[in-house]
C-alpha cells in the first residue's frame, strides 16, 4: 500500500495527507455524533443522565478493554464540548443516581485523556488495537483542527517538550502498525460483520448525516461552524441559562 507495511505508517508521511485528513474528519463527525446523540435526549434529566452515564461507560471501554484510544479521544471530545458540559443539572444528576460513572469521568478519564494530549501518558503497546494518533494528525494538517481552543504544544511553556513527544510517538506508531493489526484481531476474534450496517461506519455516511448529501460538500470550516450553533441551540433549549433576576 503506497510503499509502506500499514496505514499507521502512511498516516506520518508526506503522501499520508489525504489519510491524515480523512481520520480527522472521522474523528470531529463521530464526536458530534455523539452530541447530537447527548442533546437529542429531550426526555427528563434522569433520562438524559442515564445516556451520560453509558456514554461515559462507553469511552471506558473503548480505552481499557478494547485499546482503541483513537474512538476513546472521539467519546471524551463529545464529553468535554462546552455545550455537553455546561449541562449542569445533568451532571449533578448524574453525581447523585450513578455515582461511580461520575467518579470514573472525573478522576479516571479525564485526568487520562489530559495526560496523552499532554506528552504525559503512553499506552502500553501489547494492550492498544488504535494508538493516540490525534496529536499527530493535528500537527501535521493544522489548518484542519476545529475550535478556538489551544492545544498543549501551542502552549510557551512547554510546547516544544510537547511536540517532540508526539513526534517522537509517530515513529513508534509507525514502527509497530504490526503489533497493532495483532492485537485487533485477537480483540475481534468471533466478531460477525454485519455488512447491512456496514455504511454506518463510514465517514461519508455520518458526514451526510449531519449535513445532507450537498451540505457534506461544503466548506468544512463552514460546516463545523454551523453544526456548532446547532449543538449550542440544542443545548440551551435543554438546559436554558439561568437569567440574573432568577438567581
Amino acid at each position: 500500500m503506497m510503499g509502506v507495511s500499514s496505514g499507521l505508517e502512511l498516516l506520518t508521511l508526506p503522501h499520508g495527507h489525504q489519510l491524515r485528513l480523512d481520520l480527522l474528519e472521522r474523528f470531529y463527525t463521530m464526536s458530534i455524533m455523539m452530541a447530537v446523540d447527548l442533546l437529542g435526549c429531550t426526555g427528563s434529566t434522569e433520562e438524559r443522565a442515564a445516556l451520560l452515564h453509558k456514554t461515559i461507560q462507553l469511552a471506558a471501554e473503548l480505552k481499557s478493554n478494547l485499546g482503541n484510544m483513537f474512538g476513546f479521544a472521539a467519546v471524551m471530545r463529545a464529553l468535554e464540548l462546552p455545550q455537553i458540559s455546561r449541562l449542569e443539572q445533568t451532571w449533578v444528576t448524574l453525581r447523585q443516581r450513578h455515582t461511580e460513572g461520575a467518579i470514573l469521568y472525573e478522576k479516571k478519564l479525564k485526568p487520562f485523556m489530559k495526560n496523552m494530549n499532554d506528552g504525559k501518558e503512553s499506552n502500553a503497546l501489547a494492550n492498544t488495537t488504535l494508538p493516540h494518533i490525534i496529536p499527530v494528525l493535528s500537527l501535521l494538517e493544522r489548518g484542519m483542527a476545529v475550535g478556538d481552543a489551544l492545544e498543549p504544544w501551542e502552549s510557551a511553556e512547554v510546547g516544544v517538550d510537547v511536540v517532540m513527544y508526539h513526534l517522537e510517538a509517530a515513529r513508534t506508531i509507525a514502527h509497530h502498525g504490526g503489533i497493532y493489526r495483532t492485537n485487533s484481531e485477537t480483540k475481534l476474534q468471533g466478531f460477525q460483520e454485519r455488512a447491512e450496517i456496514h455504511d454506518i461506519f463510514q465517514t461519508e455516511f455520518q458526514m451526510r448525516l449531519l449535513w445532507g448529501s450537498r451540505g457534506s460538500e461544503g466548506s468544512q470550516s463552514e460546516r463545523y461552524e454551523k453544526f456548532d450553533k446547532v449543538l449550542t441551540a440544542l443545548s440551551y433549549k435543554l438546559e436554558p441559562a439561568v437569567r440574573h433576576s432568577e438567581l
